[in-house]
């Protein structure tokens, strides 16, 4: 190189400083570092060296240990270890066993009235039931820490054993005015003329309740009975009460379905009824109401005719899935109407309603709403009805008079809001007067008055002379249902009375002096009317 250009070497000898002086300045190359850790598992400890900044989950794997689906570790797989860190595995199992468990049947007992007391008969012989349980139980490293049900199935249904016991009691039988009805486990009763004179008039034993309405002339019976067609609650019949349909046709089918709120018998025609319908719907409460208003009429051959409609389907307002009530005038020329937000008449001839009081639907918290009883006047001129004082969330309900051309009046406060009130028919005083009186349930905890007792009281016409007149003082009260009058007065006190369901029986009470008589014994009586 001895003839090697001298700015050539010049350039290779300023390179090689350079390239010095390059390698001077980088970073040395270190060795990565390690530490080591404790794995404890299954009963044995083993230690890996694994590289600095590695987590629980990378030292199990390096040692080779495979977790199961349900296996526990301490600290977590997540956790960044330090020098010197131990890793606890827990090994979990869990095991599925089936155990069979015993259903015991139940015991229930049918009383009877048409068998003397204390005469008993077996129904039914009781099988007990099976249940299956799922149990599932929990063991880490081999030890039991939990044992819980999962799952429960019935197998085998139990099957109540069934006593029917005599309950036929010296109750001394009177006379009662008129005809009165009563649905007793889903069968109709009669009594005429005397409490010991009774007639099974239905004996299905699939009336709902519903409907149960004497004609005004008492020689017919309106009810509804439940439907075995899966897509129909129940349909509306008629049953004559003396022989006044063909020997071929006792009962007739009127050919109308799903009656919730309303039917009953125009008051001023023969066989003539009004009713309004509902769909039946899956949820609850089980159907929604078509806020309708229809009528029809039949012959004592079975007949049915349809008559003109007088409402239409329709919303019926705020909380109209519910469903409206309504009401006839003692002469039938008006008819009033109920719902949830509004009480008012139905003009029959247009079609039209018209309000008479409206108020914001109660907030009852569930699948329910609450209607406002109402009750007409003997002379077709008051509407007894029961008011909600304002707010919506108000537990105050009072009973109130409207004067259907004028307004209204309160008559008595905090009644609770099934008071029910039901006006009697035109009585004569000792002055000679005619007035009537109205009976109506008291609330025993008026603030508490959906799931209160109640208490019977009667009063005059304009709020005065209330009195608690059943059951008597301290004894447990009433469920809420709407009493009926007696259509004249008792030959044994010579004052109306009033007939009652209580503690699920048929009583009867004197409207003046409060005394009781219990009519039925075997606890299954639902629903009366006395005609």
């Amino acid at each position: 190189m001895g003839n090697t250009f001298p700015g050539f070497r010049f350039f290779l000898t300023l390179f090689g400083i350079s390239t010095a002086i390059l390698a001077g300045c980088a970073a040395p190359q270190v060795t990565e570092g390690l530490i080591t850790v404790s794995l404890n598992t299954d009963g044995e400890e083993l230690t890996v060296g694994i590289p600095a900044g590695s987590t629980a989950d990378s030292a199990l794997r390096a040692g080779g240990i495979i977790l199961g689906p349900l296996d526990k570790t301490d600290p977590p797989l997540y956790t960044v270890l330090d020098d010197g860190s131990q890793i606890l595995v827990v090994r979990v199992e869990e095991e599925f066993v089936i155990e069979q468990e015993v259903i015991p049947f139940e015991s229930q007992v049918v009383r009877n009235e048409s068998l003397p007391e204390g005469q008993e008969y077996w129904l039914q012989l009781g099988e007990n039931g099976l249940r299956e349980i799922t149990i599932r139980r929990l063991f880490e490293d081999g030890d039991e820490v939990s044992s819980n049900p999962v799952k429960s199935v019935i197998v085998e249904e139990p099957i109540p054993q069934i006593k029917m016991v005599g309950v036929q009691r010296s109750f001394v039988p009177f006379d009662i005015p008129g005809k009165l009805a009563y649905l007793l486990d889903g069968d109709a009763w009669v009594m005429e003329g005397s409490t010991g004179e009774r007639q099974q008039l239905i004996s299905t034993g699939d009336l709902d309740g519903r409907v149960f309405s004497l004609s005004p002339d008492g020689n017919w019976l309106l009810y509804t009975r439940l439907s075995d067609d899966e897509e129909m609650i129940n349909s509306l019949w008629a049953a004559p009460l003396e022989g006044e349909a063909e020997e071929e046709e006792e009962e007739i089918d009127l050919g109308v379905s799903n009656i919730i709120h309303f039917a009953d018998w125009k008051p001023d025609a023969t066989q003539t009824i009004a009713y309004s319908t509902v769909e039946p719907r899956p949820g609850a409460p089980g159907w929604q109401a078509n806020n309708d208003l229809l009528m029809l009429t039949f012959s004592t051959s079975g007949f049915v005719r349809e008559l003109p409609e007088i409402l239409e389907t329709n919303s019926g307002g705020l909380y109209g899935w519910w469903g409206t009530d309504f009401s006839w005038a003692p002469d039938g020329e008006s008819l009033s109407y109920a719902r949830p937000d509004e009480l008012g008449l139905v003009d029959l001839e247009s079609g039209e309603q018209l309000p008479l009081k409206q108020f914001p639907p109660v907030q009852t918290f569930g699948d329910w709403a609450w209607v406002p009883g109402v009750s007409w006047g003997p002379q077709g001129d008051l509407l007894y009805n029961v008011d909600h004082a304002p707010p919506a969330d108000s537990l105050e309900y009072s009973l109130e008079v409207l004067l259907v051309e004028e307004g209204g009046q309160v008559l008595a406060t905090e009644v609770g809001m099934f008071a029910y009130p039901v006006p009697s028919a035109l009585l004569e005083f000792a002055s000679e007067e005619l007035a009537h009186k109205v009976a109506y349930l008291q609330a025993v905890f008026p603030f508490q008055s959906e799931t209160s007792r109640y208490n019977l009281m009667v009063m005059d016409r304009d709020g005065s002379n209330k009195e608690l007149l059943f059951p008597i003082d301290g004894a447990e009260g009433l469920e809420p249902q709407s009493v009926v009058w007696s259509p004249e007065e008792l030959d044994e006190t010579g004052n109306r009375a009033l007939g009652v369901v209580y503690q699920n029986d048929l009583w009867i009470v004197d409207s003046l002096t409060g005394e009781a008589w219990q009519i039925t014994g075997d606890g299954l009586t639902s629903r009366i009317d006395w005609k």
